[in-house]
């Protein structure tokens, strides 16, 4: 779709599924069954929603996806459904992975991350995006390589520090324009330094959440991840990041819907933000 001078559209990597209860924290599952059902291993299904953004004559992708790197018991344990893979989803739209100018990591746990790296036919590993750059905050990335029994699960270095030995990340600190227009925004409290993207032009924004967001259903203030490192951070984020897209308009873009990939929010009669205008790009 057009956003201004901008072209920005959704590209995926497919789908997986995650246990609903750590998706939810400590809203009961009595609660969020009822927006999205689990199967017999209560996991629900997600998607794995990534970003393209046409600005300044440069390609910029917002996260990777899963990747094709993890083995069959990990594509088990997740139900993982790469149809279209990433690729395939940039070669709809007309782009390889030589076309990519920039690649934008939210956070680097597996599902936003693990499509940065490829494997080589001599089992090697490479970036997946040869000609770019890939941005993360450092912190983010600090805290990526000093994982512990609370993270490690997240973070797998196959799909980071090849782009460091390649000499390809550039690291962030703190809120940056990358190009004119397309800011990285610290969002945290899903991990300390994750980040979100703003794209404005023409008096019209939109701002991929992440994780911050990562559905519809999780809109309620209360409805936090239990994957969350600091919950209580994340509310003070998503508060203010609601208040802003909502007095702003912005387009809110959500990288894990199953069904829905963006929308503008308005208040209900209680004051509570919902969802309205909802965009399903085919």
């Amino acid at each position: 779709m057009k956003l201004g001078a901008f072209e920005i559209f959704p590209v995926t990597d497919g789908r997986f599924r995650l246990d609903g209860g750590a998706m939810f924290g400590v809203v009961p599952k009595a609660l969020w069954q009822k927006c999205c059902p689990a199967d017999e291993l209560n996991r629900i299904p997600l998607n794995l929603n990534c970003l393209v953004i046409q600005a300044h004559g440069k390609n910029v992708l917002v996260d990777t996806g899963l990747g094709d790197k993890e083995n069959a018991k990990f594509q088990s344990m997740f139900a993982v459904e790469r149809t279209p893979s990433l690729r395939d989803s940039l070669r709809r739209h007309g782009l390889a992975p030589e076309d990519i100018h920039l690649v934008i990591n939210t956070h680097l746990h597996f599902d936003h991350a693990g499509g940065n790296t490829v494997m080589n036919g001599n089992g090697t590993l490479r970036a997946a995006f040869p000609n770019a750059t890939y941005y993360v905050q450092q912190g983010e990335y600090e805290d990526a390589l000093m994982a512990n029994e609370r993270t490690k699960a997240s973070y797998r270095r196959d799909n980071f520090t090849p782009v460091a030995q390649l000499n390809q990340w550039e690291f962030l600190r703190g809120d940056t324009e990358l190009l004119p227009g397309v800011t990285t925004v610290v969002t945290a409290g899903h991990t300390r330094f994750h980040q979100s993207v703003k794209v404005e032009s023409e008096g019209r924004t939109a701002f991929f959440l992440g994780d911050l967001i990562p559905t519809v259903s999780h809109l309620p203030l209360p409805y936090i991840m239990g994957y969350d490192l600091d919950p209580v951070r994340t509310l003070d984020t998503k508060r203010w990041v609601l208040d802003r897209a909502f007095e702003e308009d912005w387009l809110l873009l959500f990288e894990h819907d199953p069904l829905i990939q963006a929308g503008h929010v308005r208040k209900d009669t209680d004051g509570r933000y919902v969802l309205e205008e909802v965009t399903v790009w085919p």
